[in-house]
């Protein structure tokens, strides 16, 4: 039987460093009370209580520890943590670099990272986990296209993880724990293109313009604090940008939608009987929305620009489920609830979709803290996964 020690300290880690400790689990994901001196590899984990005898088997036998290399359950085909800690070992090499010559990046992006470091802030300081994952972008972006050889494997696999899952989209995904503070990562990306555009306007890598999606009126309004000029704006009242890049950032144009703007409306209001006597023995009259001005009436202020950033907010509701299997196996208000998500997630990535054919994308940026995998969606992987944060390390 365990001790209580893990339950008496589950916290190893402050949540500003990196998280070089935490408590070992054993094959069924229960704490053994030993402290492993490293940061815990990403895995698949599936804590379970102390299994009862089903007909010769256990009724959690299906469920596994995964150790990086192999599946969490008979159901789920994709596993993204080899890639993911693959790409951790990546980004600490580069982060041990202290020359910021060496760091093959921008002056621009090397000004941020080091403020994102060190700077002292007057009041909330990034935590860990947030400048790790704004430096997981940056060197996707900006390195890993310069090493050659040395980060082919990851390059390939983002590839054609997007060519299997999303077509046409270059989509990496950002999972951090509910309260590690998605908002601040979006200000770090946002600003961190925004600069490095302004300043090197010749680029095809930055952009000045972003799309901000999310699945909720709520969220939309709580995530103003992206707008420059909000009294309550993250770059200036969280001092994530030093004081001289302050005047960049405001030539940012970012447009915050709830992805049931996507959805084409109709731009006659007609009866039913006025339609039918208009339409005749004729085609069926085209009313709706085209493409185009869906999303002239979404982002205007992004019509004139082209290569933008998407940032998803609560990322795993956007998908586009498989058509062989999804929810084959749902019944009763499971498979309703299912449909419901499938039909939402569709209009999501299509709204998604017409932008980058309309527009062009420069990339979509995902930010979730739910498990990839999500039932009925037909999906395994709903989101191609550049790396895995944790506030702190708690397990």
């Amino acid at each position: 039987m365990s001790s209580p020690q893990f339950f008496q300290t589950p916290i190893l880690n402050s949540p500003y460093d990196y998280p070089g400790r935490h408590w070992e689990l054993d094959l069924t994901g229960q704490p053994t009370n030993a402290i492993i001196e490293q940061r815990r590899g990403s895995a698949l984990i599936t804590p379970v209580p102390k299994p009862k005898k089903q007909h010769g088997k256990t009724a959690q036998s299906e469920m596994l520890l995964d150790s990086g290399d192999g599946l969490s359950t008979q159901e789920q085909e994709y596993n993204p943590t080899p890639i993911i800690n693959e790409i951790r070992r990546h980004v600490e090499d580069w982060r041990r670099q202290r020359n910021p010559n060496d760091w093959l990046v921008t002056p621009e992006t090397a000004r941020l990272l080091q403020h994102w470091r060190t700077h002292p802030f007057n009041g909330i300081r990034p935590f860990f986990c947030q400048v790790e994952a704004a430096e997981t972008i940056i060197w996707l972006t900006e390195v890993a296209p310069k090493l050659g050889q040395r980060t082919a494997t990851v390059r390939g696999h983002i590839k054609g993880a997007n060519e299997q899952a999303n077509p046409q989209l270059l989509r990496h995904a950002l999972k951090l724990a509910m309260g590690a503070g998605k908002t601040t990562v979006m200000a770090m990306l946002i600003a961190w293109h925004t600069v490095n555009a302004v300043r090197h306007s010749n680029s095809r890598l930055f952009t000045r313009g972003f799309l901000v999606v999310t699945p909720g009126i709520t969220i939309r309004d709580r995530l103003r604090v992206l707008l420059p000029n909000d009294p309550d704006s993250y770059y200036r009242g969280r001092e994530l940008v030093p004081g001289d890049m302050l005047g960049d950032i405001e030539r940012a144009k970012i447009v915050i939608t709830n992805y049931h703007a996507f959805k084409p409306r109709e731009r006659l209001d007609l009866a039913k009987g006025t339609r039918a006597l208009l339409q005749g023995h004729g085609p069926d009259l085209k009313t709706l929305e085209t493409e185009g001005q869906m999303i002239q009436r979404v982002m205007p202020d992004l019509m004139g620009m082209k290569q933008i950033v998407v940032l998803n907010d609560e990322a795993h509701h956007c998908y586009r489920e498989k058509a062989d299997d999804g929810g084959k196996d749902l019944k009763g208000e499971e498979k309703e609830e299912a449909k419901k998500n499938n039909e939402a997630a569709r209009l999501w990535i299509s709204g998604i979709e017409v932008v980058q054919r309309k527009l062009g994308l420069r990339a979509v940026y995902d930010l979730s803290a739910t498990p990839f995998f999500l039932r009925g969606s037909g999906i395994y992987g709903v989101e191609i996964s550049a790396t895995d944060f944790k506030r702190g390390d708690r397990a």
